[in-house]
């Protein structure tokens, strides 16, 4: 049995390009927005960040009271 293949969406030669120079232009204007905001003083630490610190904090003080 053969299959017809989906019909496309139809696109302009140069409809990629613009899609794409689109989310450039979007993701430098958020690393914009991101820089300003940690000039003024509004940057937060990932929240990775504080959780692995928490996970060593915590396994130091564990390995002090096993091990002493």
């Amino acid at each position: 049995m053969t299959t017809s293949p989906s019909p496309q969406p139809s696109q302009e030669p140069g409809d990629s390009g613009r899609q794409r120079q689109n989310w450039v232009e979007r993701r430098r204007e958020k690393i914009r927005a991101e820089i300003e905001r940690n000039r003024r003083g509004e940057y937060t630490v990932p929240t990775w960040v504080l959780a692995l610190a928490l996970v060593l904090i915590v396994g130091g003080w564990l390995a002090l009271i096993f091990l002493a």
